[in-house]
């Protein structure tokens, strides 16, 4: 069975409650998805982003799944094949940032970082393949950390998301007798609740003076998870408006 983008499968985004995840989910469903987020927890969120979906005539569920455990996310996957019907794409969306340098860096932080933005990946992709669809899509969300790290606080960050972008390349390989493409996404700086106390000391390092949208982002995942980029695999696309190191 071949992907097609019309929406007759189901697309998943694990982390879609809010920014960037929230911006993707909403997109694929105007793609014709039926689409699952997962959610920690920002549970009113997950809700409004669900609600917003359906009430635009399209079909969305929200479940409550720690990245981090491999139960919860195993019962995620089976949540939307038997909710929403074949899975056509998964998204990786979840992710965790702290900031300190190495010398004082806490444990728990690092801990923290690894299994939520490598361990998490490694989890998601892990459970979603046997149910993904041959043809279908698998699209990480890292960072342009991996490239530029652009902090003096921010390597074990960056090595976090390093490691997703070697990762995308191994598996395009191992996933392409199936015609499962596997890429990655790497956003710079993008206006978010997140983002909203630190906007003014970031925005003179981009060269387009002006921060991302979660739009932007959710527009070249809509491409990646269309027929039109069957051809793409194994490459990590980094969209930061030129961001400087």
């Amino acid at each position: 069975m071949t992907f097609r983008s019309e929406g007759q499968g189901a697309a998943v985004v694990f982390g879609g409650s809010r920014g960037i995840g929230a911006a993707i989910a909403r997109q694929l469903a105007d793609d014709g998805f039926a689409v699952a987020i997962t959610y920690l927890g920002s549970a009113d969120q997950a809700a409004a982003v669900r609600d917003s979906i359906t009430a635009d005539g399209g079909r969305a569920i929200a479940i409550r799944a720690d990245s981090r455990d491999v139960f919860a996310v195993r019962a995620a996957i089976a949540a939307v094949t038997l909710e929403l019907g074949p899975l056509d794409v998964a998204v990786v969306n979840a992710g965790a940032l702290r900031l300190n340098p190495i010398a004082s860096f806490p444990l728990e932080d690092f801990d923290l970082l690894v299994n939520v933005n490598i361990r998490g990946v490694f989890l998601a992709i892990q459970c979603a393949i046997p149910v993904l669809r041959d043809g279908g899509r698998i699209i990480t969300i890292g960072s342009n950390a991996a490239v530029r790290s652009g902090s003096s606080e921010g390597s074990i960050y960056a090595m976090t998301k390093a490691a997703v972008a070697k990762l995308i390349e191994g598996l395009a390989i191992e996933l392409a007798p199936r015609g499962i493409t596997v890429n990655n996404v790497q956003p710079g700086p993008i206006s978010t609740d997140m983002t909203a106390g630190v906007a003014d000391r970031i925005v003179d390092r981009i060269p387009l003076r002006r921060m991302g949208k979660p739009t932007e982002i959710a527009a070249l995942v809509s491409y990646l998870a269309s027929s039109d980029a069957g051809y793409m695999t194994g490459a990590s696309l980094t969209i930061d408006g030129g961001f400087v190191l």
